[in-house]
């Protein structure tokens, strides 16, 4: 009999924590880059240039001279962020890029208890993080780089900013072709809430002022750790399949989240003389996210060269999304 009633204590704990919700700054872990998001997310070690900076700022690394890139995404629920960057080479082996994302949830009604269908009032989420990243080519085969993050999010009057910092590699192992890349973001202190929205009307009798201020917990920034390998399935550095118009390469990531459990991405790219691509790739494990599609052209414009890249994720019951995103290498 006790068994059964420990064993009854005990049938609705699931069989996964995820810890979901344990940290503060979730739009930290929105994918921005749209050719990342054709790929499946998976950009650890396929990331180039500064579109890969939130995924790993090693990807600077790889810019020739000088590259600026934007996005506006119409994201779920009528939330949109952008994304505006800029990188350039500094010298023969130091790259430097600024990175900004931002979110804008677009105005929401404010309810009560006593207005539980709005006040008549609007409000809004706008968050933040600002980007400095610095990147050198330590070998022809091995580029490190780091990133210094200012995060400010702002919920109608209540506020949160901090600082925190981003590393990461990528590691041509010259085996078969593989490439490596690892990074850790959002490594920063625990945060904390504050502003004008929490103070609380109360009788003078019990503060002289009129009013106290509610004190928030403090949260972790969700940390992230990447993990991934990309390969040239065909192309011209291929080991595998040489060819110098067509270039075929395939990459996958394991990402470990703090407020969540171990998911994964994997994805593919087709480049058609480097001027046309095709992209495709999935999530494993993650909450909503699915499949997703992706199609990309760089023009040569004189010493120019004009990218424009677009993605299609299946959210599942959240709907789809589509991004468009342009970039200019000078």
């Amino acid at each position: 009999m006790i068994p059964g009633l420990v064993l009854g204590q005990y049938r609705d704990i699931p069989d996964i924590v995820t810890k979901v919700a344990t940290s503060a700054g979730g739009f930290l872990k929105l994918e921005t880059s749209t050719r990342a998001i054709g790929m499946g997310g998976s950009q650890v070690a396929s990331g180039r240039g500064v579109s890969g900076i939130p995924y790993n700022p090693a990807s600077i690394a790889f810019i020739e001279k000088s590259e600026v890139y934007f996005s506006q995404v119409n994201y779920l629920a009528g939330i949109t962020h952008g994304v505006l960057t800029y990188g350039t080479r500094i010298t023969p082996s130091d790259y430097i890029g600024f990175h900004l994302f931002y979110l804008d949830s677009g105005p929401m009604a404010v309810t009560t208890e006593l207005f539980p269908n709005g006040t008549g009032e609007n409000f809004r989420v706008f968050s933040m993080a600002m980007r400095t990243t610095y990147a050198r080519r330590l070998t022809d085969r091995l580029k490190v780089g780091g990133s210094l993050n200012y995060i400010r999010d702002a919920i109608a009057e209540t506020k949160m900013q901090t600082v925190s910092f981003d590393i990461g590699s990528n590691f041509d192992t010259g085996i078969y072709g593989m490439i490596l890349g690892m990074s850790i973001t959002n490594f920063g202190p625990e945060v904390e809430y504050t502003g004008e929205d929490l103070t609380v009307p109360v009788a003078d009798t019990i503060d002289v002022d009129g009013s106290l201020q509610r004190i928030t917990d403090k949260f972790p920034l969700p940390l992230v750790f990447r993990l991934g390998i990309e390969n040239e399935l065909m192309g011209p550095n291929s080991t595998f399949i040489k060819n110098e118009i067509h270039r075929l390469i395939f990459s996958i990531d394991g990402i470990k989240p703090s407020d969540y459990t171990v998911y994964g991405s994997m994805g593919m790219e087709y480049a058609w003389q480097r001027l046309a691509f095709v992209r495709a790739g999935t999530h494993f494990g993650h909450d909503t996210a699915g499949f997703s599609l992706g199609a990309g052209i760089n023009l040569r414009l004189g010493k120019m060269a004009l990218k424009v890249d677009y993605a299609f994720v299946d959210y599942g019951i959240l709907t789809n999304t589509n991004q468009l995103a342009i970039g200019l290498d000078f």
